[in-house]
């Protein structure tokens, strides 16, 4: 019951075993949930960490919490089950954020290293810094900032990302083009406090 190798920019998938793991999890043993939490732990965090979440890692522990609670309702694939994950951290997050309305505001938390896939979007993105990208996403609409979070960090498909917010696949695909277009402009135009033009990595483009 070996999952498949690692994929370059994604956490490993069970592949043909998940439905084993799936129904060990649903008959309550702990190795399958232990399976399952080591799987999407850690794109979660970092999706929430940068969505600015006050405890990415606490409210990470919620979402799967609240997963393993529910999961003898769960009826799906291994894809399926990544985005009914990420629509319960969805969810979550929208919670967090109505508690701390009334609160004083609190500077967003940077991206993690390393956290989730590594495509195209994600190396230019890395190589600019956490401080940054943390600063250039929080200049985003809310929908492009979940959108490309989702894509980006959770490494989510588009039809996944659509699921997880209750979005069309196409407003999805607009979403990420106006957010990688407005990520764009802010990368090739203006000039960063040390006066330097910002640019994208030689070699690598936002698509």
């Amino acid at each position: 019951m070996d999952a498949k190798p690692p994929v370059t920019g994604r956490p490993p998938s069970f592949g043909t075993a998940f439905p084993t793991v799936l129904a060990a999890a649903q008959a309550d043993a702990p190795w399958a949930y232990q399976r399952l939490f080591e799987w999407l732990n850690r794109p979660v965090a970092g999706y929430l960490r940068g969505q600015g979440s006050e405890d990415p890692d606490g409210l990470s522990n919620d979402v799967f919490l609240r997963a393993f609670t529910n999961l003898s309702s769960f009826e799906g694939d291994e894809e399926r089950f990544r985005s009914w994950v990420f629509t319960i951290a969805h969810n979550l997050l929208c919670d967090e954020r109505r508690r701390r309305r009334r609160r004083p505001t609190v500077a967003d938390q940077p991206l993690a290293e390393g956290v989730g896939a590594r495509s195209t979007e994600s190396e230019a993105l890395a190589r600019l810094g956490a401080e940054r990208v943390d600063a250039l996403l929080s200049e985003l609409a809310p929908d492009q900032r979940d959108v490309l979070l989702l894509r980006v960090v959770a490494d989510l498909t588009v039809e996944q990302a659509a699921l997880a917010l209750g979005k069309s696949p196409g407003a999805v695909k607009q979403l990420q083009r106006r957010g990688l277009n407005a990520l764009r402009r802010r990368l090739t135009g203006p000039e960063d406090e040390t006066g330097r033009t910002l640019s994208l990595p030689s070699g690598v483009h936002l698509r």
